[in-house]
Order: structure tokens, then C-alpha cells, then sequence
């Protein structure tokens, strides 16, 4: 079994080189999205839920996710939790079934700032992309999918994401074994990526 660990900004195009992988890998694989593991904030109001910072280490619930991680390496099947960006709460009634596979992917802006989870790695990679790159992509991402307005993704861009870029995230870049530039649009990086893991799939048999 195989843990590779997909860090980056938010926009960076981390979603375009999780999928060249799955579609590669087919069955093998499995992602495990840090997203999932957001704390529960349904008991905030409204005005707490607008402020509140995605982008901070401390609104993950790094205990479960280590732990799911790990069972999953035992062998054994989780229920991953649901997420909503929407109402900003944990499903009480819903889960995902996460069955192990011979890759697991972990990605996340975060996943490199926590020790614990890094240690459970087998491969860490890191998708850097230029600031206005990834602003474009996060706001386009944030409407389509999540009904925001472009002023909101903006004021929330200045407040949190940027600042917890540079805070965290930019500097959990070194602990990347691999890092791919130019984001999901590297094919070249991308087929790197997938040649290496097919190399250690081979030697891990």
C-alpha cells in the first residue's frame, strides 16, 4: 500500500493532478479529501459561520483523519464524514464508505502542517500555481459550486486565504518530496508523478 500525500493552495490545481492519478489507476486507488474533515460548526450563527477561517490548521479535525488514515493502512473500511461548505456542518446521519486500495491519496491545502498525518506518508507532493492563477480558479469554483458572489470570494480571498497561504501553507512546501509548478496544466510533472508511483507499486509487491 501506497500513501501519497497532495498538498497545495487553494486553486492550485490540486483536484487536476488527483485526477490524472485516479484515471490512471483506476481501481487502485482511493482519495481521502481533508475537506471531509472539517470541524463541526453548525452551532455558530450566521455572522460566526461568514468569518470563519477555512484555511486556519486548527478547523480540521487532524485525530480523525489520522486515525481513519490508519485504519485504512491496517486493512480496515471507514465511514469518512460529509461535509457542508453550505451550512458549515458535519452530517450527523450521513458518511462516506472508504474501502483500503492499494494507493491512498490525502489532499488537502493543510495536509503537510500536520506532523502526525505527514509521518503516515509514503510520498508528499506539493502543486504550486502563481497567486492570480489560483485566485481565478478559487473564485470560479466558489460560485459554480458553492453560491458565493464574486465580492464575497474576494473579501475572503484578502482575509484568509492569502494570509493563511503564506502563514502555513507555503511553508509546508518543503516538506514535499515532489513539487510540480505551473499547477494541474504540468502534464509533464503529472507523468512524473504517475511513472514514480507505478515504480513503487511494482517495488512494494
Amino acid at each position: 500500500m501506497l500513501v501519497i500525500g497532495i498538498a497545495g493552495g487553494s486553486g492550485s490545481g490540486k483536484t487536476t493532478v488527483v485526477k490524472a492519478i485516479t484515471d490512471h489507476l483506476k481501481e487502485k486507488v482511493v482519495v481521502i479529501p481533508q475537506d471531509a474533515y472539517y470541524k463541526d460548526s453548525s452551532n455558530l450563527s450566521d455572522e460566526e459561520k461568514r468569518n470563519q477561517n477555512f484555511d486556519h490548521p486548527d478547523a480540521i479535525d487532524w485525530p480523525l483523519l489520522s486515525e481513519q488514515l490508519a485504519d485504512l493502512k491496517k486493512g480496515k473500511t471507514v465511514q469518512q464524514p460529509v461535509y457542508s461548505y453550505i451550512s458549515c456542518s458535519r452530517s450527523k446521519t450521513e458518511t462516506v464508505t472508504v474501502t483500503p486500495a492499494d494507493v491512498i491519496i490525502i489532499e488537502g491545502i493543510l495536509i503537510f502542517t500536520n506532523k502526525k498525518l505527514r509521518d503516515q506518508m509514503d510520498i508528499k507532493i506539493f502543486v504550486d500555481a502563481d497567486d492570480d492563477d489560483r485566485l481565478m480558479r478559487v473564485m470560479a469554483r466558489d460560485i459554480r459550486e458553492r453560491g458565493k458572489n464574486v465580492e464575497w470570494v474576494i473579501e475572503r480571498y484578502s482575509r484568509t486565504v492569502k494570509p493563511m497561504y503564506l502563514q502555513f501553507i507555503e511553508p509546508s512546501k518543503r516538506f514535499a518530496d515532489i513539487i510540480i509548478p505551473q499547477g494541474g496544466h504540468n502534464t509533464v510533472g503529472i507523468s512524473v508523478i504517475i511513472n514514480t508511483v507505478e515504480k513503487a507499486l511494482a517495488e512494494s509487491k
